[in-house]
């Protein structure tokens, strides 16, 4: 039951993801470690969904479920996707977080995944391999066989787990003790705008935003940043790019980031 409740819970933000309003925050130490969250408030999501949702569905258990609760996020993943990762995969994902506050009559759905990342390497591994894991398949057979999800299996149908944008792969990277650089792949990015054509194109026709936010707290002053849409602080120790994704369309170089500090 407890792994069906977390599956109905993602599920949900899988299929709203073009709803999402997205923080991602990276916080240097000067030990050289970094801690990643990746935070998902899905609240106007939920409030999108309650019109769509007939009473009778609203009146279910699972709707009126209520969750504030943390857990590693291997013991998330259902077992088809434990079988195929690598022992450093799982251990990376049991070193993870994933914390869960849900009350959807209140309009509340949150989700963050948290790692902290004992040094540069460490880091490069994790960004590079979080967005391999996919609930897809899983996620799908839920929306399918169970009826108070029977709404938003609809909207799921043929839907790919991975447009989490945590789990997106469309970025490369290069970090070092001293560098953090992220460029988009445009192929990559290409591909997925395809996959996913008609979820963005359902939140543009209910006059839905996405925005999308990244936050990076350094421990010493920035010495140099590239992106000019970027926000540098006065003591130069936090960079924050703000986007939204009818922007990243239409030109994708605008997530890219080359910071030296």
């Amino acid at each position: 039951m407890k792994r069906f409740n977390i599956l109905f819970i993602l599920l949900i933000m899988f299929c709203f993801t073009s709803c999402v309003d997205i923080e991602e925050h990276y916080d240097f130490k000067l030990d050289g470690s970094c801690n990643v969250v990746y935070g998902f408030d899905m609240g106007r999501a939920v409030s999108v969904l309650m019109n769509l949702m007939t009473d009778s569905v609203k009146q279910t258990a699972q709707f009126g479920m209520v969750k504030d609760t943390t857990l590693d996020f291997y013991s998330a993943l259902p077992d088809s996707t434990q079988h195929k990762m690598t022992a450093e995969e799982v251990k990376m994902a049991q070193s993870s977080s994933l914390a869960i506050k849900m009350d959807l009559k209140k309009n509340i759905m949150k989700v963050s995944i948290n790692h902290l990342a004992k040094n540069s390497a460490d880091l490069q591994y994790y960004l590079q391999h979080i967005s391999k894991i996919s609930m897809g398949n899983q996620l799908n057979n839920v929306a399918k066989s169970s009826k108070p999800t029977s709404v938003i299996g609809k909207q799921a149908s043929g839907f790919d787990a991975q447009q989490l944008v945590a789990g997106q792969d469309y970025y490369s990277y290069e970090v070092t003790p001293h560098k953090f650089y992220r460029i988009i792949d445009k192929a990559k990015f290409n591909a997925f705008l395809k996959k996913t054509a008609s979820t963005f194109a359902m939140a543009k026709a209910m006059l839905i935003d996405m925005p999308y936010k990244v936050v990076l707290n350094f421990a010493t002053p920035v010495k140099k940043v590239n992106n000019p849409k970027a926000i540098i602080s006065a003591d130069r120790k936090r960079v924050t790019l703000i986007a939204d994704m009818d922007e990243v369309i239409k030109d994708p170089s605008v997530m890219n980031l080359k910071i030296d500090f």
